[in-house]
């Protein structure tokens, strides 16, 4: 049987932490930035963890 192929999709998006979580880029932070706080914007700089029921679904799309 072949080997499974990474979804390059996911490995461009996702990466891991040194304790084996996964990192992920917060959302909205794109565009129509005006109307945002600076506070707001700020936070979304700041690297979100994928949560723990997606975990798996996202660990099979990176290590194939």
């Amino acid at each position: 049987m072949p080997k499974m192929k990474t979804n390059r999709g996911a490995a461009k998006r996702f990466r891991f932490s040194a304790t084996g979580k996964i990192k992920r880029k917060k959302a909205y932070a794109s565009h129509i930035l005006t109307k945002k706080s600076r506070n707001r914007k700020r936070n979304l700089r700041k690297a979100g963890q994928v949560h723990k029921s997606d975990m798996r679904r996202v660990r099979r799309m990176i290590i194939s």
